[in-house]
């Protein structure tokens, strides 16, 4: 790096400290606090200590973990939070702040009360409590209203909470109010009390001034309390941007808060979730650093905040222009833990994109769509280790998503990497589902592979259609196949008259007449190619094996796909089996079966759309398995144990296959296979 790159760095916005009472941020670039799915019976063990130390171990300044910590035993443990309301918790704190502080970095937990977004049937079957009876749409619960009584235990539970923390050697937290308990009581849609706590603004803030009261008295007077507080809750009869400006400056106030984090909306439906708490693909990146920057302005306070800041050059703008004094980049990490050491040394080329799939936001979560390492600290490893013995000839087929992250990985090892791809472009099946009206940063995943490749000197051939012999000729020690596979229609008959989601997608198909779309994945292929067909003037039948939309995706891109097919006029039929397609006369009849009551349908149209994922397209690899020396075999302890593949005889070249060449499966399943077999070899 020469001089003049070394000081433009050292003056980035980004690369700034900040200080919050007696606490020194050393950077601008935080992780904001979310249920990561790796506690163990309410504790932060090593697991979930890794996963955030990783990202310390990559520079950020501070990891605000513990995602909906519950204070009490009727806040109970509903999408898998920390018990912060329990002394076990204590040990667990000092080893994890230990850890985050040999690294540089500042830990602090977010602790809350659920109030009505509990679950009565969850962990105690207590009733849930809030400030009135009103049932959240979301969460369901019909909540208990809260008398005096109520109130002091929940306060005094803060407190504790809080005390629990310091104890525990952090180094601040906050509460969260935005549609938890203290949220509920500031915001006239769920809080309808005449005594002392309703009514008014101010009377609506009496319960948060005395937890953060308590708090105070529990922890004293260095350590940083904050809020999560959302700006405009933007709903009829909700707290306007000024009533939040005014509660804001009554917490400062009455020194109830050290820092703000913003959010933007409401929390309490998908709608609210998926497109104003935490937007994803198909919105704009950094939504709401504006209102939120006019926020700061108002308020005076430092404020944090996180929306689909997804990549460097907008955090910069954030900080640089005085918008927000913290820059919470948390999917982005969990995509890239490393930005901030890439930002320092000069290389923010290298970083790894968050496309915004939301794949982190699943059942799996943290699990990123192209990260497999991330949440899986205990095994995988983020920075990928040089291969001890000489250089092997890896030859990579296909340069799909598992063929591209194959070559990556294998180039970070050390080796002689040639990927040969048949199409003319990289990308396989993403270029497909990188289509449509809110998709396109899915070719993220390929751009940045592509420029990984290049900077790591993989030779890459496209137009390269590979035989086995073509493939013998290499002299390859090891080959990986990443073929991918091809479209499935499993039928009872009439499979040959039946168009694929691909044809549509990719444009081979009629754009006339009465279509009907099969979905019989729950996947994206379906809900896409009825888009396209809808889009083209084209009647829709939608049918769905499935009980709803897009039932294998994730909350966030099964609301986009509802919100879209409702705006493009397709109502889904769901529960139902298309089992058979036939001709009659110069049209199709298609037979379906409801899966509900077992009764035949038959419906007339013009075309058949079938989507029912892929087949492996295997037969390089069944060709080659005769010369490899372990008979194409993946041994599943040595895979999942992470060592090498054993040997089945004394000569030939290693194969395996990888990726949708095995079995329909997701990006991430893809990526972790290429990352289980290539960071061994």
């Amino acid at each position: 790096m020469d001089n003049a790159t070394h000081r433009q760095i050292t003056k980035d916005p980004l690369l700034q400290p900040l200080t919050i009472r007696k606490l020194t941020l050393r950077n601008r670039i935080m992780s904001t606090s979310h249920a990561c799915g790796l506690e163990e019976g309410g504790m932060p063990g090593e697991a979930y200590q890794l996963y955030h130390a990783e990202k310390a171990k990559g520079g950020l300044a501070l990891s605000m973990f513990g995602g909906s910590s519950n204070v009490d035993r009727d806040s109970p443990n509903i999408f898998r939070q920390l018990n912060v309301g329990d002394d076990r918790i204590i040990p667990y704190f000092q080893q994890f702040s230990e850890r985050m502080h040999s690294h540089g970095a500042a830990l602090m937990c977010q602790i809350t009360h659920l109030g009505r977004r509990g679950d009565p049937y969850a962990g105690d079957r207590l009733p849930t409590i809030a400030p009135s009876v009103i049932r959240e749409t979301l969460h369901r619960s019909i909540p208990k209203e809260m008398d005096e009584h109520d109130i002091q235990r929940v306060v005094r539970a803060y407190a504790e909470a809080a005390r629990r923390c310091k104890e525990g050697g952090l180094d601040g937290l906050e509460t969260l109010a935005a549609g938890h308990l203290i949220g509920q009581f500031l915001s006239p849609l769920t809080n309808r009390r005449t005594d002392r706590f309703g009514g008014s603004l101010e009377n609506r803030c009496r319960f948060a001034l005395m937890v953060h009261e308590a708090i105070r008295k529990a922890v004293g007077d260095d350590f940083a309390i904050g809020m999560r507080f959302t700006v405009d809750e933007q709903a009829t009869g909700g707290l306007s941007f000024e009533d939040c400006v005014r509660i804001a400056l009554i917490l400062k106030d009455s020194g109830a808060v050290d820092f703000i984090n913003a959010v933007y909306g409401s929390m309490d439906t998908f709608r609210g979730l998926a497109e104003q708490n935490m937007p994803g693909m198909g919105s704009p990146i950094a939504p709401w650093v504006e209102p939120i920057g006019q926020f700061r302005r108002e308020v005076g306070l430092p404020v944090f905040h996180a929306a689909r800041i997804a990549d460097v050059a907008s955090a910069r703008y954030a900080i640089a222009e005085g918008k927000l004094d913290m820059a919470a980049m948390t999917r982005a990490q969990i995509a890239d833990p490393y930005i901030v050491e890439k930002i320092r040394t000069g290389r923010e080329n290298e970083v790894r994109p968050c496309v915004g799939a939301t794949h982190c936001q699943s059942p799996q979560r943290p699990s990123c769509l192209h990260n497999p390492a991330t949440g899986r600290e205990m095994l995988l490893q983020h920075k990928i280790a040089r291969a001890e013995g000489p250089p092997r000839r890896i030859v990579v087929i296909g340069g799909g998503p598992a063929g591209l992250e194959a070559a990556r990985i294998c180039a970070e090892r050390g080796h002689e990497v040639s990927l040969h791809e048949a199409a003319p472009q990289l990308g396989g099946q993403i270029l497909i589902g990188a289509t449509g009206s809110w998709r396109r940063d899915l070719k993220g995943i390929v751009d940045w592979r592509a420029s990984e490749l290049e900077r790591l000197n993989v030779h890459v051939h496209t137009d390269s259609y590979m035989e086995e012999s073509d493939i013998q000729a290499l002299n390859a020690d090891v080959v990986i196949v990443a073929t991918g596979g091809l479209p499935n229609i499993d039928l009872t008959s009439g499979a040959d008259l039946c168009l694929t989601t691909w044809d549509v997608i990719t444009g081979h198909s009629p754009t006339s007449g009465t279509a009907l779309v099969y979905d019989g994945t729950g996947r994206h292929p379906a809900p896409l190619a009825a888009e396209k067909l809808a889009a083209q003037g084209m009647n829709i039948v939608y049918c769905s094996i499935d009980g709803q939309i897009a039932e294998e995706l994730t909350y966030a891109e099964r609301f986009r796909w509802k919100k879209r097919l409702l705006e493009v006029g397709v109502s889904p039929i769901f529960d139902t089996r298309l089992v058979g397609v036939a001709r009659s006369d110069n049209r199709l009849q298609a037979r379906l079966v409801s899966e509900v009551s077992q009764q035949e349908i038959i419906v007339d149209v013009d075309h058949v759309v079938a989507e029912q994922g892929t087949v492996p397209m295997d037969d390089v690899y069944a060709g080659l398995r005769p010369q490899s020396v372990n008979d194409g075999v993946t041994d599943i302890k040595a895979l999942l144990t992470m060592q090498p593949q054993p040997k089945l005889r004394d000569k030939g070249f290693e194969l395996h296959r990888i990726g949708d060449a095995v079995a329909s499966r997701n990006i991430h399943s893809a990526m972790l296979d290429a990352y289980r077999i290539c960071s061994v070899l």
